[in-house]
Formats: C-alpha cells, sequence, structure tokens
C-alpha cells in the first residue's frame, strides 16, 4: 500500500507499523473465524484447512500478543476479555477487508460499472470514438467514461488510461493491441481545386503542388507515406500550410487552398459526397491500422472488456472506409512513366472526377 507522504507514519509509529508486517496475518484470520465459529473444528473446516493448522496460527498470534485470547476447554471454547477486545478491534478490519475482496471481484464478474478512462488521438477521437459514447453509457449506466483527446502516445501508467486508440504503426510490445480497421491514407484535394491545378499523377509530381502538412504533437512535421514497388517511401513534401490540428487540415483541403494526405476517416464522406476527390490511391500504404489498445488481457474488469467489445463491433460496423481495387502493378518506381492511377471509390458508386470539376 502506497500511502501519501503526509500519511506516512514516523518514529515509534513506523517502527509499530514495520513490526505489524511480522505478526502472523493468518493467526488474525484464524482467531476471527474461530471467534465467529465458537468453535477451532468449524473454523478450520469454514478455512478449509486442518485443526492443527488454525490452532496453531493462534497460539503463534497469543505468542506474538503477549495475551491469551481463548478459554478452552474440552467442550467449549469462549474468548477472554482480552480476546473480546482483541476481536472488537479486528473484526471492523476484515469485514472491510472482506467487502473490498468482494468489490473486486464484482468489477470482474458482475455487471459492468464504474470509471473508465479512455485516450484517443483528437481527430479519431472527435469523428469516431465520441459519437459511440452516447450508445455505450445507454447500454452500461453504471459506467461513467473521461475522454482524453491527445495526439501524445499514450502512457498508460502516468496518465491512468484503461483504454487508448492508436493510428498507424505499433512497436510497442508492452500493450495489447487490438486491429479494428485499416488506417487508409489518401491524397485528396476539392473539385475546385483540381479543376484549376490538376491533381499529381505520381509522387515526383506532388513538389509541384500546394501541399498542406501536419505537424504532429512532437513538433515534427508528419511525413506522407506510400508503397512504391512494395517498398515504403516517407517524405514531406514542401508546403503551402502547416497546422498541428488534423480538423484544420482537412478544412483546408475542402476550401481549395492544396492538396493533403488524410486519413480515410477523415475524407471517406467526403469522397461519398464529392466534395473532396483523390489521386494516387495505388501509391497508398496499406500497412497502417486503427487500434484498440489495453495494458493486458489478464484480469480486465467486467468494463472495460465490455467497452472493448461494444467499440470493436461498433468501429467495423461503421461506414467511412473508403475501399480501392488494389492495383500494384500501377505502382512504378518514382519519375518512371506509367497510367493515370485509378481514383478511390467506396463500397457504394461515386461520382467521376470530371463529374465532380464540372
Amino acid at each position: 500500500m502506497n500511502l501519501p507522504l503526509h500519511d506516512k507514519p514516523q518514529g515509534d509509529a513506523a517502527d509499530a507499523l514495520a513490526s505489524s508486517f511480522t505478526a502472523s496475518y493468518a493467526g488474525v484470520v484464524a482467531f476471527i473465524a474461530v471467534a465467529s465459529e465458537g468453535s477451532f473444528a468449524r473454523a478450520a473446516d469454514r478455512l478449509g484447512i486442518g485443526r492443527s493448522a488454525v490452532s496453531r496460527s493462534v497460539q503463534k498470534l497469543e505468542a506474538q500478543l503477549n495475551a491469551r485470547l481463548f478459554l478452552r476447554t474440552t467442550r467449549n471454547t469462549s474468548l477472554t476479555r482480552e480476546g473480546e477486545l482483541f476481536y472488537e478491534n479486528c473484526h471492523p478490519g476484515v469485514q472491510r477487508i472482506v467487502q473490498a475482496l468482494e468489490d473486486m471481484r464484482e468489477l470482474r464478474e458482475g455487471p459492468p460499472r464504474g470509471h473508465l478512462r479512455i485516450s484517443a488521438t483528437a481527430g479519431f477521437g472527435r469523428r469516431i470514438v465520441a459519437p459511440l459514447l452516447a450508445g455505450f453509457r445507454a447500454r452500461y449506466p453504471d459506467v461513467s467514461i473521461d475522454l482524453l483527446l491527445d495526439d501524445r502516445l499514450t502512457d498508460f501508467t502516468t496518465d491512468r488510461v484503461d483504454v487508448a486508440f492508436r493510428d498507424g504503426q505499433l512497436e510497442d510490445s508492452q500493450i495489447v493491441a487490438k486491429r479494428l480497421v485499416p488506417m487508409q491514407m489518401l491524397v485528396c484535394a476539392s473539385p475546385a481545386y483540381a479543376k484549376k491545378h490538376g491533381l499529381p499523377h505520381d509522387l515526383d509530381e506532388l513538389a509541384g503542388h500546394r501541399c498542406i502538412n501536419f505537424r504532429t504533437a512532437s513538433g515534427r512535421v508528419a511525413e506522407w507515406e506510400f508503397r512504391v514497388c512494395g517498398q515504403k517511401h516517407k517524405f514531406a513534401p514542401p508546403s503551402l500550410c502547416t497546422f498541428n490540428d488534423a480538423e484544420l487540415v482537412l478544412q483546408s483541403v475542402l476550401d481549395g487552398t492544396g492538396i493533403a494526405q488524410l486519413a480515410g476517416y477523415q475524407a471517406g464522406e467526403h469522397l461519398r459526397e464529392g466534395t473532396l476527390v483523390s489521386c494516387l490511391t495505388p501509391y497508398a500504404p496499406d500497412d497502417r491500422g486503427h487500434y484498440l489498445c489495453y495494458l493486458s488481457r489478464q484480469q480486465l474488469p467486467t468494463r472495460v472488456r465490455a467497452f472493448i467489445d461494444y467499440m470493436t463491433d461498433a468501429i467495423r460496423a461503421m461506414d467511412w472506409q473508403v475501399v480501392r481495387d488494389p492495383s500494384p502493378a500501377d505502382a512504378q518506381p518514382i519519375g518512371a512513366a506509367h497510367h493515370r492511377p485509378a481514383q478511390a471509390h467506396r463500397q457504394i458508386a461515386l461520382p467521376t472526377l470530371q463529374e465532380r470539376v464540372d
């Protein structure tokens, strides 16, 4: 048990506390059982140990306390005055321990209840996680939620986080990471921008476009990621504007300011509605994902298990993923001549680029 500094005993009190830890707590448990049952035999049955073990534990406790706790005859066992006093002092504490054990068991086996601290990146948290919380709370009204939106890497211990949503590629082997859906990264522009400036046909042409970059929580500009001939290719193109908020990047693209690489959860609805168009889709990376993370699979409270199951089902059922036909043969080396990549499409038909820019 970690006590606050101002609550920690000092001097003689500290010595007494240290000494108490050497006492026979098995003896205290045996003493309470005998006092409650009125018999060493019945106490042994209740504790699931032998009568001689109960007797030895009580005798050791009496020696440590230098006091006789029971009057024992062949027919009867009763508390001495010292035993009655000790029982009165111990019983509330033991009851609290028993209640604490029951509470912990209920948290892991009973109906979901208690408090959940959830972490998510700002963009994914606002667009995906937050709208689902009302449904979770309606199903589990005894669970309260604390949602933290932060693009920094989650520190589960320091931040006291139960579950975190992470994007991209995970390298932390200390956490359990459940992949929810792929994380698609698409280079997007508004139809107005595409009509006025055209769209890049290969990665070399990005340098001639008005690119919009995202600055991460660490202060670094996020690199655009592509896959070229099966190899990962990352770089940050020269930018017209840089924002440290993903929603501002999206809004700038919608306004026709320039082009940016956006996550599928940001771009999907706009691609379906025709307010965005995409390009360079054969180069889109295919090794990223949206993950639900927690520290251990063991001894999860029911509220955490319920949240994980609910969010997994709800997010996988959402229709915001952009689906494209895999066409790796189109992804030529940078600078090589090739055909213009096909536009991204969802499971439903999207307007053509010409229909959008007109």
